[in-house]
């Protein structure tokens, strides 16, 4: 298998992360250099026409785009550690929370970065600064529902690491490097604690 994949962008660090957490060796990384344009090249745009990164290439030569998608296949493949739930009401729950955790964290984060950071210009055109400053708010205000959820236990879906707390945690990482977000800066220590815990697994080291 191949990942097609780009260092340090945020989708593909939470595929390098999963991938590390079920401890799978064997899939090769392809970089696909976003700022050079290689993912828009008719090479890689053939093999997914969005153009965007991840992609997985199978053993049998389809392949599989979209983070969740590729994620959801890995848990079938490597069934341990779960990490996507086990049975409909724990899978419904861990999705729930992960879903909320990409719309309203993740995409509020990526959203202000596109829209607002001058380097990603190129990449985002046209930028919209006013609406990126508004996605920077709407990600503080998930980042609060985060830390009082994260008073009551001790990981993001509940008692246990999941995907929600990789998306989570890549999450906060992009918008630390770029956002210069800190959440114990900002009086958030319950999610800060957590950041902390959770940059201490050896799969926070994946960088796609």
């Amino acid at each position: 298998m191949k990942l097609y994949t780009s260092a340090r962008a945020p989708n593909p660090r939470r595929v390098a992360m999963f991938i590390a957490e079920k401890g799978l060796t064997g899939i090769e990384p392809v970089q696909i250099d976003i700022g050079a344009g290689q993912h828009r090249s008719a090479e890689y745009l053939a093999l997914n026409p969005f153009g965007r990164v991840p992609a997985l290439e199978l053993d049998d030569g389809r392949v599989l785009a979209e983070t969740r998608a590729i994620c959801s296949w890995l848990e079938g493949y490597a069934p341990e550690p779960n990490l996507m739930g086990e049975g409909f009401d724990e899978r419904a729950f861990i999705e729930m929370t992960d879903r909320r955790v990409e719309l309203h964290l993740f995409l509020g984060a990526a959203n202000c970065i596109r829209h607002t950071h001058p380097g990603l210009a190129a990449l985002e055109q046209p930028q919209f600064p006013e609406y990126g400053a508004a996605q920077a708010g709407k990600m503080r205000e998930t980042a609060r529902w985060l830390d009082t959820t994260l008073a009551g236990q001790p990981f993001v879906a509940g008692q246990r690491f999941t995907i929600a707390d990789i998306t989570a945690f890549c999450a906060l990482e992009f918008a630390r490097g770029l956002m210069k977000f800190r959440p114990g800066h900002e009086g958030l220590t319950h999610l800060q604690a957590w950041r902390d815990r959770i940059a201490e697994r050896p799969s926070a080291s994946a960088l796609g």
